[in-house]
């Protein structure tokens, strides 16, 4: 038993390190993408190559779990919920790398009323405090600070949701930033999507406190202990 505590330790201990590791990306590409700091395009590049190595790694640690000790219970579950987080994890870094490569792919900055009227710097602001909040809700087990991240996930759809307009009437209006419309469009529907990702984490780490599936009812998991 000693043993298997040590490497659950471990696994905690790796998956923190991943949460921040990508929270770290996604921030980086806010700087890119509301500051236009182009010179970070390269950190979010090297940040996305540890985020894929720190993702095989707790895959790895995962299967050697379950493979040497063959976990139970409330073990079980969180290992199960590791290897889904970590996958929510990695998408996340694959859209904060995306944020890069769209704007490195634009071939001047972002008009700063277009993104001031799309409210971008709300829309990440949002996604970056959910993120703060799950890691929190994580390292505190706290389910409570979990579900807060359903309240945040509505808010910063309502953003996008109202963006998608803007950015239509904006484009018509100024046919000569249409592919910039395009483009800043498609950054807000990647935020909208780390919050999908964000989202289900919480749901994850609701599950292996409480043994409790949202997606089908709230019921409590088979075998449950």
């Amino acid at each position: 038993m000693e043993h298997l505590q040590a490497e659950l330790d471990s696994l905690r201990s790796e998956l923190s390190q991943m949460c921040n590791l990508v929270l770290e990306q996604l921030k980086r590409a806010e700087k890119v993408f509301i500051g236009n700091e182009r010179s970070v395009l390269k950190e979010i590049a090297s940040i996305e190559k540890l985020v894929n190595a720190k993702e095989l790694q707790i895959d790895s640690r995962c299967e050697t779990i379950l493979a040497l000790f063959t976990p139970v219970a409330v073990d079980l579950r969180f290992i199960l919920s590791a290897l889904r987080i970590n996958g929510n994890l990695e998408r996340i870094g694959d859209l904060a790398d995306g944020v890069g490569r769209t704007v490195s792919h634009s071939k001047e900055n972002f008009d700063k009323n277009l993104l001031e009227k799309v409210n971008a710097n709300g829309a990440f602001k949002g996604t970056i405090e959910m993120f703060e909040c799950l890691i929190q809700a994580y390292e505190k087990e706290d389910t409570l600070l979990a579900r807060d991240i359903f309240v945040k996930d509505k808010l910063i759809d309502t953003i996008v949701n109202q963006a998608i307009s803007i950015a239509e009437e904006y484009a018509k209006n100024n046919p000569d930033s249409f592919s910039q419309s395009i483009q800043m469009l498609s950054i807000m529907k990647m935020l909208e999507r780390v919050g999908d990702h964000l989202k289900n984490i919480a749901e994850e780490i609701i599950f292996y406190s409480e043994a409790r599936v949202l997606k089908h009812g709230g019921k409590k998991a088979n075998g449950a202990e």
